[in-house]
């Protein structure tokens, strides 16, 4: 594989790597490799060398510290992101990025997620982009370029097969070559081949015997070596857990810090005869280089001048269409002659709203992706905007949060530190009742050596009267007061959890019921005595306030929402997950969705035919009421701006522009692949190359919503199809009365018995187009040579499988409109 071509900055800044390099002793080199703290490598003065600081940012840039003081942009989820099918709005979405991150002081963002969505029940599914290794690294690399436009560095995770989070730090994923390299490894390559990543980040997991941090074969032979890489490869917080197996086997950096495999331990191996000095040298040239594009190195050009920077962004704005343009609308029956949406003003005067996620909208998923945006449009603020007044009433119908969470609606809390005698150290405001502080992410004023005691102090404000449940989640001593009374006082013991950031984290357990009143503030506290654990890998912080409300009847609450249903000219149901379902650290077991909301959805149905569905999570749930309501809308997790986008939705003002990028079933029962537990600590990826559609098509079976599957609010005739080998033309028509979007899609179909075990079909290019009513419109596709190959396991490279093939031009896999037979 050939890499970019060689510029005169590209010359200077390789100069400059290497007369930095030449002035460093062997402590600085094995220094440089190893975190100063949980963000960022450590500064080296004496060659011009500024420290480089990470953040996480998948849907947004968070900075170095847990805290709302510095809001961030909240975009939607890697599903929604993708499910836009548009390269170039994902490269938007990562200029944006980029300008957060240079705001932040941020020189490197840690995303994109480009592992496959191999089982939905994977705990991480919302973070990664779709089923399918081409969509995958089309969108991938439309994001990388975007963010390195900015000037500012990516690192594509997680390299490779960390497609599940069970027993993430030690299962070792057996994968057979040929999957490996069609599927886990293909989006990665193709990102490395068309925009040139900086960095790649190596994942907790084993693949097929050797630890990813020490992968020699992967990250050196196949990484560096065939692909050409040359930007520095980091390891995933924690997981690398080898001084000389590491080294060995290519990684460059070993984060966090300040307690790494690297840094002494490095120097130590060099000097002892386990390690040369050159490896070391290699992987110091890789940070040098890093440095040298973000512009953190004296005497060399960062890539991206000050100059060239991308034109500013509204980042409301751009949430905003990231979210309308991702929607799904998988359903939109026509009663009476009239589509449920978009809501017809003449028809539509009232709508009744119900749902828990209607009111308290979830914008993200859990775990590293977590962002505190500046505000948050839920669903009932966006419609409460764009309907005429007294048009629109809520009623709350189904909570799916039956399970204590973090302490966030009705709370005003902040953070103060304590020295052991009692000395008051610094405070913080805090956007909710959890702090995650690690390494350096402490209030200012606050070092661990004085820190004693963090506490939560402030007020709770109820808004419905009732038993209210207070909780804890942390390790060490802990004092809970509610209402100047102490309710719980205890000490919580190191987890058992084989991750250890759930088993620091601690369970999440109920201490306290308190009866309040609505509407009346109560004075509420959680301190925790910070806790000297010996052995911890970095120095942290982290415990939570939990909550959950008054548990209402769910008969009660459902009759309610049924009530106003039935006099509504339109019913919105807005169904959703919660933190316990989908977040990092946990796969799931369940495709339902959480609590009766299965149950609401069902009740309002039955009393008002123009009942439309949102539904708000991150990946597919099982939809048992589909068929009996006149419209379902996906809208992801959807980000700050989702309320708003929602309501351009529902109302016309703009089109659902989404298609799917994952297979919905109609039950887990139906889904080909689920298993997502390893055995023994081994999880073998036993269904070879069929993932996903594939391996629908494989089993005969029907899901839900089939990949690729979305409607618009026009109709769209496909006129011609031309095609070669190379490339398909398709020429289309909008033949409704407004302005649409349209996504092409272009699958393969070898016609032929062969050898290899192929798919039925495989998606092989696709492009969106526009048209007014009445227009049409042509689109060329190309078609890689990539996409008649497998992976030979005998000949150890690619081969192109020849005969002849279907080309068909689709609206979704099992919506073909036209096809055309082309040889290889």
């Amino acid at each position: 594989m050939t890499g970019a071509p060689i510029t005169r900055a590209d010359h200077a800044r390789e100069a400059a790597v290497e007369a930095a390099l030449g002035k460093l002793d062997l402590d600085d080199k094995a220094r440089l490799l190893a975190g100063q703290d949980n963000w960022s490598l450590p500064a080296l003065p004496g060659i011009g060398l500024a420290s480089l600081v990470m953040s996480d940012g998948p849907i947004g840039v968070r900075g170095v510290r847990w805290t709302a003081d510095d809001p961030s942009v909240a975009l939607p989820s890697p599903t929604a992101l993708a499910a836009t099918w548009d390269p170039e709005l994902a490269r938007r979405a990562g200029r944006l990025l980029a300008q957060e991150a240079r705001r932040k002081g941020v020189h490197v963002l840690l995303a994109p997620t480009v592992n496959l969505h191999r089982s939905p029940l994977g705990g991480r599914h919302f973070e990664a982009y779709s089923e399918d290794p081409y969509l995958t690294g089309e969108i991938g690399t439309g994001y990388v370029l975007g963010v390195q436009d900015g000037g500012v560095g990516t690192t594509v995770k997680h390299f490779v097969a960390n497609d599940a989070e069970t027993d993430r730090f030690t299962v070792d994923n057996i994968v057979a070559p040929r999957p490996l390299r069609e599927l886990y490894l293909a989006p990665f390559e193709a990102i490395v081949e068309n925009a040139h990543p900086w960095g790649i980040m190596a994942a907790y997991n084993r693949v097929n015997g050797g630890s990813m941090t020490e992968h020699r074969h992967l990250q050196k032979e196949v990484l560096r070596g065939e692909w050409g890489f040359d930007g520095f490869i980091v390891s995933d917080w924690l997981a690398a857990r080898s001084t000389t197996g590491a080294i060995l086997g290519g990684l460059d950096v070993a984060m966090p810090g300040p307690k790494t495999v690297y840094g002494d331990a490095l120097a130590t191996a060099v000097r002892a005869g386990e390690v040369e000095e050159s490896l070391v040298d290699d992987a110091v040239r890789n940070v040098l280089r890093l440095a040298a594009r973000v512009g953190a190195l004296d005497n060399a050009p960062a890539v991206v001048a000050g100059s060239q920077l991308p034109a500013p962004l509204d980042g409301d704005a751009l949430a905003r269409e990231v979210a309308r343009r991702s929607f799904v609308l998988v359903r939109n029956e026509v009663r009476d002659g009239h589509p449920a949406l978009p809501l017809d003003p003449a028809r539509t005067r009232t709508v009744a709203l119900s749902g828990a996620a209607a009111r308290d909208a979830r914008i993200l998923g859990g775990g590293s992706a977590t962002v505190f945006p500046p505000h948050v449009v839920s669903p009932l603020d966006g419609l409460t905007a764009a309907l005429p007044d007294g048009a629109l009433t809520y009623r709350v119908g189904a909570d799916p949060s039956d399970q204590l969470a973090v302490a966030a609606q009705g709370f005003e809390l902040r953070a103060v530190c304590r020295a052991a005698d009692g000395r008051e150290l610094g405070t913080v405001d805090l956007p909710s009742g959890m702090i995650q502080w690690v390494g350096v992410d402490l209030p200012d004023g606050v070092t661990y050596d004085e820190l004693h005691s963090v506490e939560f102090t402030g007020t709770f404000t109820p808004r419905e009267s009732g038993d209210h449940t207070f909780g804890t989640r942390g390790i060490g001593p802990l004092v809970l007061t509610v209402g100047g009374e102490r309710v719980w006082e205890g000490e919580e013991a190191l987890g058992t959890s084989t991750d250890p950031f759930n088993a620091f984290f601690g369970e999440r357990l109920p201490r306290a019921r308190v009866t309040l009143l609505e509407g009346e503030c109560v004075d509420v506290s959680l301190r925790l005595t910070v806790p000297r654990l010996p052995g911890m890998p970095m120095d942290a912080v982290a415990f939570s306030l939990l909550h959950l409300g008054p548990q209402r009847d769910p008969d009660d609450l459902i009759a309610e929402a049924v009530e106003a249903a039935r006099t509504a000219d339109t019913a919105v149901v807005v169904v959703a997950t919660t933190t316990a379902v989908e977040s990092e650290g946990f796969d799931r077991t369940s495709l339902e969705l959480p609590g009766h909301q299965n149950a609401l959805v069902a009740a309002v149905a039955a009393v008002n035919p123009h009942t439309v569905v949102v539904v708000n999570t991150g990946s597919p749930v099982e939809l048992p009421w589909r068929d009996d309501v006149s419209a379902v809308l996906l809208s992801w997790f959807p980000g700050q701006e989702g309320g708003a986008a929602l309501a351009d939705v529902l109302t016309g003002a703009e089109e659902p522009g989404g298609r799917l990028t994952t297979t919905w079933p109609v039950a887990l029962a139906d889904v080909p692949v689920t298993d997502t537990t390893p055995a023994d600590g081994e999880l073998h990826y036993a269904e070879g190359v069929f993932i996903g559609y594939r391996a629908w098509e494989r089993a005969g079976t029907t899901p839900a919503y089939p990949f690729g599957h979305g409607l618009g609010y026009t109709d769209w005739e496909y006129e011609s199809l031309d095609a070669t080998a190379d490339r398909a033309t398709v020429t289309l028509r909008n033949t409704g009365a407004r302005p649409g979007r349209e996504t092409v899609q272009i699958y393969l179909a070898p016609q032929a018995a062969d050898a290899p075990e192929r798919p039925v079909r495989w998606l092989a290019g696709f492009a969106s187009v526009e048209a007014g009513p009445g227009e049409s419109v042509e689109v060329t596709i190309p078609l890689r040579a990539r996409a008649y190959q497998i992976w030979d396991e005998e000949t150890h490279g690619w081969t192109t499988v020849p005969g002849t093939y279907e080309i068909q031009a689709a609206r979704s896999l099992t919506d073909r409109r036209l096809s055309a037979t082309v040889e290889r």
